[in-house]
């Protein structure tokens, strides 16, 4: 039974993903989520017994410490051609943190009312500040880093969804055409310059790499060739190595910080070999954590109980979510316009820590300004970094 219960977890998302570029409406939905609604429908179908929990755990456990660094080797921090991207990065990080902690002052009495999501609301804050810096890596790191309940976690992460469904439409409709009413047009960057530069006297542009290749549509196409999947192998060895030098230091300190402290080194060495060339060029690592991510998400939905998953008393945690990300983009209209930040800038890095680096190409392309792409990339790829470290940080401190 265990060995098809892995079988089931390991192919389901690669059968999720080939089911989303043939159907439009799936694609539309995504693969997270139809994993989670999937997993929640097999862990409530009566097939799993309750001995395979230890297995579930295990994996949950494992998943995500080896997709951390993954998705961090390709990230270059040096990459940094735009010279308002820093002050946007720290605006747009400021934005969300002060909404996190306003929200949750405002919503603690109201959340509160229901004593089990009330003793957790520190931990939902923390998570919050994870996904809104990072993504659902970051998101699920702090899960297991502060030892939340999966009802909780799955809660707060369909809740994220909806809300982020939302603010993308938000975005792609009016949020575009507004921003750029408030605040200045992109100008033209000078990497742009310099690369228009190169392209005369080159005569070819087939030497530029577009920002936008580092998220193609179908990232898994040619995965398993020979070659890519050498260089996965490597990757994936590092990142074995890596957690085993994190999970060797968790030894020597207090159970209750040892997970933490494992996310947390995992975190900082895997920014510290994306700055070996050699690592970062290393084909399709993003894309092997990412697939991690995909079945962590339908193993972390088969463990929920729909008995006690309370959506009814979490309505607040919704409203709270909301608030969040709404306000942390009001913050950021108000502080882009004191630092005279242009709009297209602006509006991509928020979309880049609220939805992810993923979606950067799709806002880019709506915009019709290629130019913000890669520092909707890297303000989001940073935040990847920072995500863990400021979940743990929100946590401890309300």
């Amino acid at each position: 039974m265990n060995l098809l219960l892995i079988a089931i977890y390991v192919f389901t998302p690669a059968a999720v993903l080939w089911l989303c570029k043939k159907i439009a409406i799936l694609n539309k939905i995504g693969p997270v989520l139809l994993l989670y609604l999937l997993g929640i429908i097999l862990g409530n179908s009566g097939l799993i017994s309750l001995e395979t929990f230890k297995l579930q755990d295990t994996i949950v456990t494992i998943l995500i410490p080896l997709a951390i660094p993954l998705m961090l080797f390709s990230s270059n921090f040096l990459r940094w051609n735009i010279k308002s991207a820093l002050i946007t990065l720290a605006t747009g990080v400021f934005a969300v943190i002060c909404s996190i902690i306003a929200g949750y002052f405002i919503f603690e009495p109201l959340i509160g009312k229901d004593p089990v999501i009330g003793a957790q609301m520190d931990k939902i804050a923390g998570m919050l500040a994870g996904v809104y810096t990072g993504g659902t890596p970051n998101l699920a790191a702090i899960k297991i880093m502060l030892d939340l309940p999966n009802e909780t976690y799955i809660m707060v992460h369909s809740y994220d969804m909806a809300i982020s469904l939302l603010y993308l439409t938000f975005v792609l409709s009016a949020g575009i055409g507004l921003f750029r009413r408030f605040l200045n047009h992109s100008p033209k960057p000078e990497s742009d310059k310099s690369q228009s530069k190169n392209l005369s006297h080159s005569g070819s542009s087939s030497n530029l790499k577009s920002p936008s290749d580092e998220f193609p549509d179908n990232p898994y196409k040619g995965f398993f060739k020979k070659n890519n999947l050498k260089q996965v192998s490597l990757a994936v060895g590092l990142s074995i190595l890596i957690f085993a030098v994190a999970g060797g230091l968790s030894f020597v300190l207090p159970k209750n910080l040892q997970m933490a402290v494992v996310i947390l080194t995992i975190t900082t060495l895997g920014i510290a070999a994306s700055f070996i060339k050699r690592v970062r060029e290393i084909k399709s690592s993003y894309d092997a954590g990412m697939y991690l991510v995909y079945i962590f998400s339908i193993v972390v939905a088969s463990m929920a109980d729909l008995t006690k998953l309370n959506l009814s008393g979490g309505i607040y945690v919704l409203l709270y979510i909301a608030f969040v990300i709404f306000i942390s983009l009001g913050l950021q209209l108000i502080l882009a316009k004191i630092f005279k930040l242009d709009a297209d800038t602006v509006l991509i890095s928020s979309v880049s820590l609220i939805n992810s680096p993923p979606f950067v190409p799709l806002i880019a392309t709506a915009m019709k300004n290629r130019d913000v792409i890669i520092t909707g990339l890297t303000v989001g790829l940073v935040g990847y970094a920072v995500g863990n470290y400021l979940g743990f940080i929100i946590a401890a401190i309300l």
